[in-house]
């Protein structure tokens, strides 16, 4: 497992340098930059202060001096929020960003466990229908719908929650539930499919012919494997979780790292931009890594490969 681990980190290094290097180019190609606004700058201000972040300079040597101050641990200062750096923000919103997809996956697996299991027991029944309509329902409402419904439902008409802002627990139940439910319904489908899959093996029908009950064969014998699909699929719903929290981040006026990314992008701040891809990118590595140690886990026989 130490190999494995090892061999996935040092694969995520070239990873990570091709996602700093395309962002980058990407980002120089695009038209506009991180100094153009709709109110004038003086030509002579504006070449001193692209001289003073080296913008003067041609595209390689942005680019060397880039990789260098990346390898040193400096992502550089950001164009747009003067007096900050990238590191800075980040480590203020980040961890906004990440209670709100910790809370959002907690919620997949809550509701999306429960769905699949029963859905799978009520096989061929009319509740399997219903629990399953249920699942699709969440499929087909994305987050910049479900989150304005939520918000007109519970916000609105029953003043349950703030509309706004992240400044209290109960603000965290809107956006959780947003975010997740998405998910929830992909690990409903799942979850119902491994159970109805583990049924038909013969230890099953063997722990049946010995007359244990349906819920000691369900909790010792079938939901482990069954859980199998549901723990591999976690690894790309958290990087759909990250990737999701910018549009729930807008909605709910979140002050997470989705916001400055978007209004980074909108603003060509390369540094924020480039900063914030490259977060991500290896928030979704260790993500897939530690999925693959849970299966390792899980599974004996890979772990002893």
């Amino acid at each position: 497992m130490f190999n494995h681990i090892a061999r996935r980190l040092l694969h995520a290094l070239p990873t990570l340098w091709l996602v700093a290097t395309l962002t980058f180019i990407l980002l120089r190609l695009a038209p506009g930059g991180p100094f153009d606004s709709e109110k004038q700058v003086h030509p002579t201000v504006r070449a001193q202060i692209e001289a003073h972040y080296g913008l003067d300079q041609p595209i390689y040597r942005q680019y060397l001096r880039f990789i260098g101050n990346l390898l040193q641990g400096d992502l550089g200062p950001s164009y747009k929020y003067e007096g900050w750096n990238v590191q800075e923000i980040i480590a203020q919103s980040a961890p906004v960003s990440l209670e709100l997809g910790a809370l959002a996956l907690v919620v997949a697996i809550v509701v999306g466990m429960p769905l699949g299991v029963l859905a799978s027991l009520r096989h061929h029944r009319p509740a399997e229908s219903i629990l399953m309509g249920i699942a699709m329902l969440g499929i087909c409402l994305p987050a910049f719908v479900l989150g304005p419904l939520l918000l007109l439902v519970f916000s609105s008409s029953l003043d349950w929650f703030n509309p706004l802002g992240w400044n209290y627990p109960s603000d965290r139940v809107l956006p959780a539930f947003t975010l997740g439910l998405f998910y929830a319904a992909y690990i409903a489908r799942l979850a119902r499919s491994g159970m109805l899959d583990v049924m038909q093996h013969e230890y099953i029908r063997t722990a049946r012919a010995k007359g244990l009950k349906e819920s000691v064969i369900v909790c010792r014998h079938t939901l482990r494997t069954a859980l199998y699909p549901v723990v591999a699929y976690i690894g790309p719903a958290v990087a759909g979780l990250i990737s999701g929290s910018f549009v729930v981040e807008t909605i709910f006026f979140i002050p997470g790292l989705g916001q400055f990314f978007v209004n980074s992008a909108f603003n060509r701040d390369y540094s924020m931009v480039v900063g914030t891809a490259l977060f991500y990118a290896l928030l979704i590595i260790l993500f897939n890594l530690l999925v693959d140690i849970i299966q390792m886990w899980m599974n004996p026989r890979t772990r002893n490969d």
